[in-house]
């Protein structure tokens, strides 16, 4: 099967045997700008076209574009990239420039590290609490960037178990406030603040108090220490209600904003 090709270098059209084409994987020369070139790019066989049948002009006819055939052309065995670079550029050296992909990777470490330690330093109590042999390193970063690792306040995973008001056995104007916290959480909490209402008969409030882990510990137990992972806290509190005479009580933990 015989057809013609085309020379992407020189736009010379060439008549080429399919030997040729199976020659060397259809590299072939150019006749006319000595340029390498796969001839089976732009191969076109001789079978009529019913949709194109007209003539194909001989290369020789322009005088311009004349060239030997390509029957007489010498096949070219397939080169190298760096060989048919080197060809194509007459011989001259060529440099070629890669992207450089370097400063964008060491931006986006730079950019990773930041959110690393940005988000270490918002969620350092969790971390701390989590992770109990991460903290020593944290309370000593925090030495450094002037802030602290608190213990976690996690209002649902503490809770008031039981609580009650009696009287004083021994003082008419003291009642004492019996109550069990629990903390159900797997790591120890701060002690929680709580509101004490008193009410009277129609569930009106007569007084309210804040009672802070100070009030409501034993000496005994300082607050830095938090209550443990999964333990209780028994609190009995004796309260002066002077002439209140209070029916009933609300209590509330909560944790200060």
């Amino acid at each position: 099967m015989s057809g013609t090709t085309l020379c992407p270098h020189c736009m010379t059209r060439f008549r080429v045997a399919e030997e040729q084409l199976e020659a060397h994987e259809g590299m072939v020369r150019c006749g006319h700008c000595l340029q390498a070139f796969d001839a089976r790019a732009d191969f076109i066989a001789d079978e009529p076209d019913p949709q194109l049948d007209l003539p194909i002009p001989d290369a020789s006819v322009d005088e311009v574009m004349a060239t030997e055939p390509i029957e007489h052309a010498e096949p070219v065995a397939p080169q190298t990239l760096a060989e048919q670079i080197k060809l194509l550029t007459n011989d001259e050296p060529v440099t070629i420039t890669l992207p450089r992909r370097w400063p964008w990777a060491l931006a986006n470490a730079a950019l990773l590290v930041v959110l690393l330690l940005q988000g270490t330093y918002f969620f350092r109590v969790d971390l701390a609490a989590q992770l109990p042999g991460l903290k020593p390193l944290l309370v000593r970063a925090c030495i450094a960037l002037n802030c602290e690792v608190s213990l976690p306040r996690d209002s649902e995973q503490i809770g008031i178990e039981s609580s009650s008001l009696e009287a004083h056995p021994d003082a008419a104007r003291l009642i004492t406030l019996h109550a069990l916290l629990r903390n159900h959480a797997p790591y120890a909490q701060a002690y929680p603040e709580l509101e004490l209402s008193l009410n009277d008969m129609d569930d009106r409030p007569l007084a309210r108090r804040i009672l802070r882990p100070q009030d409501y510990l034993p000496a005994s137990r300082p607050a830095e220490t938090g209550l443990a992972a999964r333990r209780e806290l028994e609190i009995a509190l004796n309260l002066d209600v002077a002439d209140l005479n209070p029916a009933g009580y609300r209590l509330f933990l909560f944790y200060p904003q």
